[in-house]
């Protein structure tokens, strides 16, 4: 039961629904979350971790970046069925299309750069 209101009080807020939704198209690191979702570092990260935590998503070390994705594999099963859900849903709303406009060109930036 923890493990189901964990992944609810996940999907409780926008951003992190349109997270999910950015990271069901391709992994990303922080910066392109931030660009795609035109929302501040600290914003994201909060985010992440909190989607992370309820077992959506999973991260990794690449370089200078952390990298996240959708963790099919290890994902609980309120998660995942949560996650397949929204891969087919919201698919015409124009905040998901502007979301995944501007992940179209986001890029990777480095640590430093990143002002928002």
């Amino acid at each position: 039961m923890r493990n189901l209101v964990k992944a609810f009080r996940a999907l409780s807020c926008e951003t992190r629904i349109r997270i999910l939704k950015v990271l069901l198209e391709r992994e990303c690191c922080v910066c392109e979350i931030m660009q795609a979702l035109d929302i501040s570092q600290s914003r994201a990260s909060r985010n992440l971790g909190i989607l992370e935590d309820a077992g959506f998503i999973k991260s990794r070390r690449e370089g200078l970046w952390i990298v996240y994705s959708i963790d099919e594999q290890t994902m609980n099963k309120y998660a995942a069925s949560l996650a397949e859900m929204l891969r087919g849903s919201l698919a015409n709303g124009e905040i998901i299309y502007q979301d995944r406009e501007r992940l179209s060109h986001a890029v990777r930036i480095g640590p430093r750069a990143i002002h928002k």
